[in-house]
């Protein structure tokens, strides 16, 4: 009997063990959700508004999961900057994701969310190995700090009708937002990253 009990915990221990080190710890970065990329803001970006409320439900997700979560915030640093003017309302995380809590900011000057930042002693400290990244814009910070994350190792999934950009221009010609924004989920998701849906995302969390 003594024995039996013995195999008991065992088996029992080797099964506590396989799931510490299969579990996958998962955070939430939410990049750039700027009053200036709003309608009256000083760069309005492609729907905005359905970008942020997609990116509210999946933010309302970790919170209910109680994930952790990271707003990254842009302050403008370079002469002449036209938008995120640091200590004013355009620079300011819209009221739709605003941060609860004890959500962290990350504060960053560059497109690329590691650089010059805290976010990846953060992310180590926590022991986050996935990211779920949602934000603006698609061609410029979201697309950056995907490459860093997978660069620094990172699984990474984004969620692409909760990211947007805006038209942009090369040699004369208009490239539509809608265009810009689905070239760029179309390359982050050969290798960089699982891009998903809100929908998708959201039916699927946890399996």
């Amino acid at each position: 009997m003594k024995n039996f009990i013995t195999i008991i915990i065992l088996f029992a221990s080797i099964n506590l063990l396989k799931s510490q080190t299969n579990t996958v710890k998962t955070a939430l970065i939410l990049i750039d959700i700027q009053n200036d990329y709003f309608k009256d803001g000083k760069m309005e970006l492609c729907i905005p508004e359905v970008t942020a409320q997609n990116a509210k439900r999946v933010l309302e997700k970790f919170r209910h999961e109680k994930l952790p979560i990271i707003h990254v915030k842009h302050e403008s640093t370079r002469p002449g900057a036209s938008f995120f003017a640091p200590g004013t309302k355009g620079s300011e995380i819209h009221a739709l994701v605003s941060p609860i809590e004890d959500e962290k900011v990350v504060i960053k000057n560059y497109p690329n969310s590691f650089r010059e930042t805290e976010l990846l002693g953060y992310l180590k400290d926590k022991e986050i190995d996935r990211l779920v990244i949602v934000g603006m814009m698609s061609h410029m910070c979201v697309d950056a700090t995907t490459r860093a994350a997978k660069d620094y190792g990172f699984e990474c999934a984004v969620i692409e009708d909760a990211c947007t950009t805006k038209d942009l221009e090369i040699n004369g010609k208009t490239v539509y937002a809608e265009d810009v924004h689905n070239a760029f989920m179309a390359a982050l998701d050969y290798y960089y990253s699982d891009v998903f849906t809100t929908e998708v995302f959201l039916k699927g969390w946890g399996k």
